[in-house]
């Protein structure tokens, strides 16, 4: 089948190290420009200054992966799906949950596959942990996300303004996992968001969310974390003790401990490109609401400030 002819917007560090070398190792996708007012773009392939620009003089493009900070995600992907392309949103997607649920509502009308990729649920160990927990009585579930903000983000300051999320950035990324995984929704029921004196977002957050049974699910996310970082969710069943950690890749059970190898932007280009060939699009927005839900409730503590 011919294939996708699809551009990267927003040439930053998840694009480079992620997005472009998945599309290059699937050969249901053909790589033929980028977007970004300052990166260069890659040689040999077109770069344009704006996603406008692309669409009006560039080459024929059948989809995007919009990679740009979620704060002007939304303007970028309803241009693409009003000229019928297909896109792919990085995560979260979007700066609030109406702008990606207008932009189901467009995908929907246009014909166009929208896909909200969640890197994580692509995680080697997130599938068999699934499977495990279907038919076991959840006890009690642990989640811990901590990590060096100055490692991962450094200098990205959109991601400490109003719609950057802060710690929840990557805590999104557990919410994605949990959501993925254990048999019944869940809710917040507390929450406490600590943030820089000198920014809009979160730096930590302790959180309490409750199952539709009564389960306890506690969360500690911290991006204060130097040295060893962490990535772990821990699950207390009837028939024992699950754990993931290094972020969804090593899954513990009972039984043993199961080592894959590292699938997840792989993996969203192969449901990516299989979503388009059936016409469908994937839009969960529920680890988003669990989000929202936390900025909603949650009681905000100023701690000291931060600088990169």
């Amino acid at each position: 089948m011919t294939a996708i002819r699809i551009a990267v917007v927003g040439m930053g560090k998840i694009a480079r190290d992620q997005h472009l070398p998945s599309i290059a190792g699937n050969p249901d996708f053909e790589f033929v420009a980028s977007v970004s007012p300052r990166d260069p773009g890659v040689e040999g392939v077109a770069n344009f200054r704006s996603l406008e620009t692309l669409l009006a003089n560039g080459p024929a493009i059948d989809a995007i992966a919009l990679c740009t900070p979620p704060q002007v995600r939304h303007e970028l992907a309803s241009m693409a799906l009003a000229k019928r392309v297909h896109v792919f949103l990085e995560k979260p997607p979007g700066a609030t949950l109406a702008e990606v649920h207008a932009l189901k509502t467009q995908a929907t009308e246009s014909g166009t596959t929208l896909f909200a990729g969640w890197h994580s649920r692509f995680a080697a160990g997130v599938a068999p942990a699934k499977a495990w927990l279907t038919d076991r009585k959840i006890e009690r579930v642990s989640i811990v996300w901590r990590e060096d903000v100055r490692v991962w983000h450094p200098g990205q300051a959109w991601i400490w303004e109003p719609g950057g999320l802060g710690v929840f950035d990557p805590g999104i990324n557990a919410l994605s996992i949990a959501t993925e995984i254990l048999p019944q929704p869940f809710f917040l029921t507390a929450a406490t968001l600590s943030t820089p004196a000198n920014r809009a977002a979160p730096i930590a957050a302790d959180l309490t969310f409750r199952s539709t049974l009564g389960t306890l699910i506690s969360m500690d996310l911290d991006w204060r974390q130097t040295g060893p970082q962490s990535w772990d969710i821990v699950v207390e069943t009837d028939a024992g003790t699950l754990s993931l950690a290094k972020g969804g890749a090593v899954l513990t059970l009972p039984s043993g401990t199961v080592h894959n190898d590292d699938e997840e932007y792989p993996g969203l280009y192969t449901r990516f490109a299989s979503l388009i060939r059936d016409g469908r699009s994937e839009v969960d927005t529920t680890p988003f609401t669990l989000v929202a839900d936390a900025f909603l409730r949650g009681t905000r503590t100023s701690v000291e400030a931060f600088n990169d």
